[in-house]
């Protein structure tokens, strides 16, 4: 087995992308992911539509990825697909197409935690890209979700650290929201944020015990404060957009490095990796890299397209499961609160 080739194929469909990709072993042959545009009029994501459109984009990106790949579908060695967390109706629209697919190919199944895809997203050979060592601690933080792991292993993994309320990705679109950006806010709030003084105006951090993290009441705070200025100057937004965008981000990046540091003093890893849409973000990301030379850290940063939803990550852990043969057969159903 071991002189094989294993090719995996991954679908992604938590939230609001639909996406596939094919791996070759642990290297990367394809990535597609259709993004859904029929949300940003809301401000946020439609469950309803979100499923709706994964039912008409999942089997365009299928072909799309194993096309792309340069193989055939009976060179696929096991689907690899998104349990949960996530969505109930999307989950049900991938998790039924693997199913479908697996049985029809006659191959096997295997079931992904979508957080534990981030986290093993650093494990997608690529050049000049390091991967962890073991153990190391995860920053994984999205939309959704916001958690320090503590990862042993491809498989042994304890969350010793999370948000209590908002995660740091709604965070980021809330402040937006409040600001008038459209959706998605947040990679606009990091874009403005890189033109304006992070100190121009001070927002409280919120005081939680132990390494968990809580986001709400700096939404409050930002809403209240936006309030009371616009009140005094109907152009306050506009005429400080960057200042106010800068110091949002420079509260919520002290926000995650505080715990982080608190995480490493507690545990004495010093490898650190991120994870998660919100990683994507430039104030998070230099902060770890002036983290590394400050503190001795190591610190692993994914390539930009791991960050977001996508399939690849999905794949990693497919063939990581593959090797240790963890299948599923077709009784297993989405979990949309599946935890690490």
């Amino acid at each position: 087995m071991a002189s094989q080739n294993i090719y995996i194929l991954a679908i992604e469909s938590s939230c609001d992308d639909t996406a596939a990709a094919i791996l070759k072993n642990d290297t990367l042959l394809s990535n597609i992911v259709a993004t859904q545009d029929v949300h940003q009029k809301f401000g946020g994501v439609v469950p309803e539509l979100a499923s709706r459109a994964h039912q008409q984009n999942i089997v365009p990106v299928i072909h799309q990825a194993i096309a792309q790949a340069n193989i055939d579908k009976k060179d696929i060695s096991a689907i690899a697909f998104t349990r949960g967390p996530g969505l109930m109706g999307s989950l049900l629209v991938g998790t039924s197409f693997a199913k479908s697919l697996a049985l029809g190919l006659n191959i096997p199944l295997i079931e992904v935690n979508h957080m534990q895809a981030h986290i093993l997203a650093h494990f997608i050979k690529e050049e000049n890209f390091d991967i962890p060592q073991f153990p190391f601690l995860a920053l994984t933080i999205s939309g959704g979700h916001t958690q320090i792991v503590k990862v042993e292993s491809h498989f042994e993994m304890e969350v010793i650290g999370q948000t209590i309320d908002d995660a740091v990705g709604e965070a980021y679109d809330k402040s937006a929201k409040i600001l008038g950006l459209p959706y998605p806010g947040g990679p606009l709030i990091d874009k403005y944020a890189q033109l304006g003084d992070p100190k121009a105006y001070k927002f409280t951090k919120p005081k939680v015990g132990g390494l968990d993290f809580s986001f709400s009441g700096l939404k409050t705070a930002i809403l209240y404060f936006i309030q009371k200025q616009v009140k005094e100057n109907p152009n306050f937004i506009e005429e400080n957009r960057n200042d106010i965008c800068a110091s949002i981000q420079y509260t919520i990046v002290n926000i995650l490095m505080d715990k982080l540091k608190k995480a490493v003093k507690e545990t004495g890893i010093t490898q650190i990796a991120i994870g998660g849409g919100v990683s994507a973000n430039s104030g998070i990301r230099k902060a770890l890299k002036e983290a590394e030379g400050k503190y001795a850290w190591k610190t692993y940063v994914p390539k930009f397209e791991y960050t977001t939803d996508n399939a690849a990550m999905i794949g990693i852990v497919g063939y990581y499961k593959y090797l240790a043969k963890e299948f599923v057969d077709l009784s297993v159903t989405a979990q949309p609160r599946y935890k690490i």
